[in-house]
C-alpha cells in the first residue's frame, strides 16, 4: 500500500515549479501503478502552450477558473470546478488560467517526476536522463 499526503509531497522533490504552474507528483513511474497522478496549480493570468506528444492526460478542475483552447480547431472550452477534460488525441492546446486553478491530473504513461515542458510544450517520454 502507498500512502502519501499532499503536504509531505509538496515539501519534497516531487514538487516541480515552472513560470506558469507548479505540480506535485503524488504517484510516479517508480510506484509501478501504470500511471502518474499529480496535483497541479495553474497560476492566474497565465497562458501555457502544451502538446503532450508522448502522453495521454486526464485533468479534473478542483478550484479556480480558466479555459483550454485546442489549436487544431480553435475551439475554446471553459474550465471551472467540476470540469474534466481528457487529452485523448495528444491534443496541442493552450491552457489559460483566469484565476489560480487547482487541477488533479493523471498521465499515461507515467512520468518519472522531473519533467517540464520543452520549447514545443512536450514532456519527454522518459525523463530518467534528467536525474529522476
Amino acid at each position: 500500500m502507498i500512502v502519501r499526503t499532499l503536504e509531505n509531497a509538496e515539501n519534497s522533490d516531487r514538487r516541480i515549479t515552472a513560470d506558469n504552474w507548479e505540480s506535485t507528483r503524488m504517484i510516479l513511474k517508480e510506484d509501478n501503478m501504470g500511471f502518474s497522478f499529480h496535483i497541479t496549480t495553474i497560476y492566474a493570468n497565465t497562458e501555457t502552450h502544451i502538446w503532450y506528444q508522448n502522453h495521454l492526460e486526464s485533468v479534473y478542475c478542483m478550484s479556480g477558473e480558466g479555459e483550454i483552447e485546442t489549436l487544431a480547431d480553435g475551439k475554446v472550452y471553459p474550465i471551472k470546478p467540476g470540469t474534466l477534460y481528457v487529452l485523448d488525441k495528444h491534443d496541442e492546446h493552450l491552457l489559460r488560467g483566469t484565476t489560480e486553478m487547482k487541477m488533479a491530473c493523471v498521465f499515461n504513461p507515467p512520468l518519472n517526476g522531473k519533467e517540464t515542458h520543452d520549447e514545443n510544450g512536450v514532456y519527454p517520454l522518459d525523463a530518467s536522463s534528467l536525474g529522476a
